[in-house]
């Protein structure tokens, strides 16, 4: 199964011929995730080859325009497009206010059904969670309200191993207990330890999408250890005081955060357009954080290449 993140979008506030602002797709074993949707989403995803009926949630992290802009249009071709599959939206209660206009205006009555959960941004919370999953959100510095995302993939089961099973003859309905931690008595009476019959299955994957802020510790407990970071980093450190002034973040402070946090890779975007060498602000980041990745429009990221 699947545990990859592609790029559709890494630039800041103003679409270009080659750049698209911030938009996310995050392939999560098969269901698919999209976080932010700016102007041109819709055709990043046709461009790369996504299939919108795939989308079932939508996670927005704050209500400038080059993090939503493209909303709107989505879910108009989802419903031309005949979608009948529910869809999820997570952000901020203007959001709504402001999709609900937009239909209105428009006479649109969706085909599908649309659930709208609004994100409290002052506190931590838990979004969904299922067998698989947990997302849950914490609130950015950023001068509006302004949130980040973390998806944890759940812990799969051990493995058992084959050869264990016909030594010990272990009944098929004890498998399932095994697998969980259990230990198992042989029919002449012996504890055999689950770390003799199982093996550990895959490290499971874990991803915190840290929005448009400026330098923030008190975000580092929430994404401790992670295995990819994505952190904006509009500005290199000669533009620190720019950095403030906006409510953004340098490649220094992007890495710092990175390193604090004990993250296993930082990925980096929404670069300002001043930049016309993005591998400037690469290495600038990676003299902190070596583990730095360059947010590349069109890029995907597979989790077990990390």
């Amino acid at each position: 199964m699947s545990y990859e993140l592609t790029i559709l979008g890494c630039s800041s506030a103003i679409p270009s011929l080659k750049k698209n602002p911030t938009a996310q797709l995050l392939n999560a074993n098969e269901r698919f995730f999209l976080i932010d949707c700016a102007e041109g989403t819709q055709i990043q995803l046709r461009k790369y080859k996504f299939k919108f009926q795939k989308i079932s949630r939508i996670f927005i992290s704050h209500l400038h325009g080059d993090h939503y802009f493209g909303l709107i249009g989505l879910l108009s071709s989802m419903h031309l497009l005949g979608r009948e599959k529910e869809l999820h939206i997570y952000a901020h209660v203007k959001l709504k206010q402001i999709i609900d206009v937009q239909l209105e205006a428009s006479n649109t009555e969706l085909c599908y059904p649309l659930f709208f959960h609004i994100i409290n941004p002052e506190t931590d919370e838990v979004l969904f969670e299922d067998k698989k999953i947990k997302i849950s959100t914490f609130p950015l510095s950023h001068g509006i309200d302004c949130n980040g995302f973390l998806f944890e993939e759940k812990r799969s089961p051990r493995k058992i191993i084959s050869e264990k099973v016909k030594q010990y003859n272990i009944p098929v309905e004890q498998i399932k207990t095994i697998k969980n931690g259990k230990n198992f008595i042989s029919e002449d009476g012996r504890v055999i330890f689950n770390s003799e019959l199982t093996i550990e299955n895959k490290k499971p994957s874990s991803y915190a999408f840290c929005s448009d802020t400026k330098y923030c510790e008190s975000i580092i407990k929430k994404i401790k250890g992670v295995s990819l970071l994505y952190h904006e980093a509009t500005f290199m450190n000669d533009r620190k005081n720019r950095a403030k002034e906006t409510n953004h973040s340098t490649t220094i402070d992007a890495a710092t955060i990175a390193k604090l946090a004990e993250v296993s890779h930082l990925l980096i975007g929404h670069f300002s357009q001043r930049y016309r060498d993005e591998n400037l602000l690469l290495e600038e980041s990676k003299s902190v954080f070596k583990n730095t990745l360059l947010a590349k429009q069109g890029q995907t990221i597979n989790f077990s290449d990390l």
